[in-house]
């Protein structure tokens, strides 16, 4: 099956998917400026896990996936066999059996959410319940190498048209918390190192964003952080977008990106805004690989508000970007050892205030 649409909300130009079912039964969706019309090389239908299960942590108060066929995924592939390249005459088969694409999105082949998972283990006294979700892979380019900042402003643009489309996709679906984000180097753990993201869909809310929408809820006013941590903790802002060190960071040179007024997700900010969001996607990108004097280890994760009908009320959700850095200097990486695992409580080695000046000053010329 092949589809092609183009998405009801454009930004810098229109962006057009082609929809693509896969052979063996997962989804592919093709981004671009221009309508993708190149014909399919070559696609296996190996047997796809369906998702793993859920279990509560009683004393944690929090749910836990477990997918025991992840152990088995694609570990740090030669170039050759790059999974997320396209599909060359004459090559190995890759997840996209296309000559060509600008921005790709399947359905993850060792997915810890599934929207088919059925089973749980029966564990007596322990809660459990099947795994039921959503899990892509968001493919930013067909170069195996490069970044948030070297793909460029239009691809970023296109980006984020796709995470916006998706969003609506996982919602409609019935995932109740949506999570797009990007793990970026060895010491977070990467094992392919082909320039990509993913996107999570929980069938509920997880622990932290649940915590969320309750300050929100309860008053805590985003709007006002920003405006208070400015220019201070500031690292500039662009249309209607601004960057900055949260006051209360838990990770050495943790950075925030938000718009100015308060936006629900990225569906939900005006066109001038998601374009200063791909500016800042890329420059903060180019900041930290400035800092720590190459490609910097992050995770990076966009927080916006769960599905409208999640939650009783999420009014007041302010949507941010957040970056947390896994280094605390050149070389140096930030382990999250005893004290935070055990407890939660972060021992954060640089203060924010440093942070944000050391941040300044790598900004472009």
């Amino acid at each position: 099956m092949t589809d092609s649409v183009m998405l009801r909300r454009a930004l810098g130009g229109p962006i057009h998917r082609r929809d693509h079912r896969k052979a063996d039964g997962r989804m592919l969706h093709l981004y671009g400026r221009a309508p993708h019309t190149l014909p399919i090389l070559s696609e296996s239908d190996d047997d796809i896990a369906q998702g793993g299960e859920l279990r509560y942590h009683p004393l944690r108060q929090e749910w836990n996936v477990y997918a025991a066929h992840r152990q088995n995924r694609t570990f740090k592939p030669s170039a050759a066999e790059d999974p997320l390249a396209p599909t060359l005459p004459g090559g190995a088969e890759t997840e996209i059996p296309f000559e060509n694409f600008e921005c790709a999105v399947f359905d993850n082949k060792f997915a810890a959410f599934h929207p088919s998972a059925s089973d749980a283990a029966d564990l007596g006294g322990i809660e459990t319940e099947p795994a039921v979700g959503a899990c892509d892979v968001v493919v930013y380019a067909p170069n195996a190498t490069g970044s948030l900042h070297t793909i460029g402003s239009d691809r970023r643009q296109v980006l984020i048209g796709a995470l916006i489309d998706r969003y609506e996709t996982h919602f409609a679906n019935g995932c109740q918390y949506v999570l797009p984000f990007e793990n970026r180097g060895d010491e977070v753990g990467v094992t392919l190192h082909h320039p990509h993201g993913q996107i999570y869909g929980f069938n509920r809310v997880p622990e932290v964003q649940a915590r969320a929408v309750d300050a929100f809820a309860n008053g805590f006013d985003l709007a006002a952080e920003i405006a208070a941590a400015m220019p201070d903790y500031g690292l500039g802002a662009e249309g209607g977008m601004a960057a900055f060190v949260p006051r209360f960071a838990r990770f050495p040179y943790e950075t925030w990106i938000a718009p100015v007024q308060r936006r629900a997700g990225p569906w939900d900010c005006t066109d001038e805004e998601l374009e200063a969001l791909a500016f800042w996607l890329g420059e903060m990108t180019r900041r930290y690989d400035a800092l720590f004097e190459g490609p910097a280890a992050t995770m990076m994760a966009f927080h916006a508000s769960p599905n409208p009908d999640a939650v009783g009320d999420a009014s007041r959700y302010h949507f941010s970007v957040q970056f947390y850095p896994l280094l605390r200097a050149p070389g140096r990486v930030k382990y999250l050892a005893s004290v935070e695992q055990h407890t939660g409580t972060f021992t954060v080695d640089v203060m924010p205030e440093s942070a944000a000046k050391a941040l300044r000053e790598h900004a472009a010329p």
